[in-house]
């Protein structure tokens, strides 16, 4: 099972609060970072550029997973993992995504 998909069961059987539970890792990443993981999973070998005079957007998005994470729920795919995962299944689907 992935992480969403677990996280989403989890609950079901450990919490019964009102209060809101944000699912995630705990961990943070730059965007760049990203881009690079993508680019590496996919097989990309052009070239990235940044263009460094446009607005980096909010500086920080990482969840507050204390909540979820103080009931025993942790990720157990990686991001590289889930990207990999991800693309393979893309590639295996892409005629029917083309339909």
């Amino acid at each position: 099972m992935d992480n969403l998909a677990h996280a989403y069961m989890f609950p079901m059987d450990n919490y019964s609060g009102e209060m809101h539970l944000n699912i995630g890792t705990g961990e943070d990443i730059k965007i760049v970072e990203l881009v690079d993981l993508i680019a590496k999973v996919v097989g990309f070998e052009g070239r990235i550029v940044n263009d460094l005079s446009k607005p980096d957007g909010t500086p920080k998005k990482l969840l507050d997973i204390g909540r979820i994470k103080g009931l025993g729920w942790t990720a157990s795919i990686g991001l590289e993992e889930g990207v990999r995962s991800t693309y393979e299944w893309f590639l295996e689907n892409l005629e029917i995504i083309r339909r």
